[in-house]
């Protein structure tokens, strides 16, 4: 219990408060982060064996995982990025990849309810990400899925070399889709560029444009940016929308069942990263903040309790 108050409180000495109110016995603030960051270490080094053992395989061989929590029919993963401070090392950003169940909602606003979410957040570069996202989805059971989709905002590192997205080379299967907030939000970039931020004009444009993203009609969009050639903001957005044609066809997915929106890997950037590591003054050692990144995915992947007694 002192290790996990240590993962939710806004700091050790306050969870050593809330774990001696709760049990009546004393524990200092040491020692809640000796206990916390020595379980996310556990974790940490577990989870690296892992990768290891499904990236040194003989030919033949099958990455030997248990699989825990398997998602049923339809799977998601989404990937962001959110930066946090390192002690002698300043601002690094911290990757995170989320898995989720993906189910009919009963919401008619929203077709899709993802539930049952499953992270990994570390301290990494992207091609390592990649191998714990790859893991990741082998511990979920990904690859029996009927159907997978990868919603994510085509940040540069997320689409890595010659435009491939890193969960095309873990799972080909999987329909890539660009977050549907992100394009929409580029619309208005554009609108507010070529006819004034607030004017009608602008409005009229970018709803035009916007429904017509939303029907999966993309062509029409580029021709429309077409028409200001001089514009720099229309070019660069041009290309950006010419660049992710095959990922935008938000009618299809919809039709099909898809989320089209990367809500739960930017709610678990808040949640499991920012919300303890990222605090005013607040710097970590690599060691000891990968250590609570690996600490607090277990937490908020609702699996604490099983990780912690195995590693009693």
């Amino acid at each position: 219990m002192a290790a996990e108050q240590g993962l939710q409180a806004p700091s050790f000495d306050q969870a050593a408060h809330t774990y001696a109110r709760a049990v009546g016995g004393r524990i200092s603030g040491d020692s809640v982060r000796r206990l916390t960051e020595g379980f996310g270490q556990g974790v940490a080094e577990k989870r690296q064996a892992e990768v290891a053992g499904a990236y040194d395989l003989r030919a033949g061989e099958a990455p030997g995982l248990t699989v825990v929590d398997a998602l049923d029919g339809q799977g998601n993963v989404s990937t962001d990025g959110v930066m946090m401070l390192v002690c002698e090392e300043g601002w690094k950003e911290v990757k995170l990849t989320v898995w989720s169940q993906c189910a009919a909602s009963e919401d008619p606003e929203r077709r899709v309810q993802l539930s049952r979410h499953s992270c990994q957040a570390g301290l990494w570069d992207a091609d390592t990400m990649a191998r714990y996202q790859y893991v990741e989805g082998l511990r979920c059971g990904a690859p029996a899925c009927a159907r997978l989709g990868s919603v994510n905002d085509a940040a540069a590192w997320i689409l890595r070399c010659s435009h491939r997205w890193i969960t095309a080379d873990n799972f080909p299967q999987a329909a890539l889709i660009v977050d549907w907030p992100h394009a929409q939000g580029r619309v208005w970039q554009v609108a507010h560029s070529l006819f004034g931020e607030g004017t009608e004009a602008a409005r009229r444009w970018a709803e035009t444009q916007v429904e017509r993203l939303w029907q999966g009609r993309r062509a029409e969009i580029i021709a429309a940016l077409a028409d200001f050639p001089h514009s720099a903001e229309a070019r660069r957005a041009r290309a950006y929308f010419t660049q992710h044609l095959g990922h935008m066809d938000y009618g299809r997915y919809r039709d099909q069942g898809y989320p089209i929106g990367s809500g739960t890997v930017e709610s678990g950037c808040k949640n499991c990263v920012q919300r303890r590591m990222k605090r005013s003054g607040r710097g970590w050692g690599r060691d000891t903040g990968q250590a609570m990144l690996s600490a607090l995915s277990e937490l908020h992947s609702d699996r604490f309790d099983r990780v912690w007694q195995a590693c009693a």
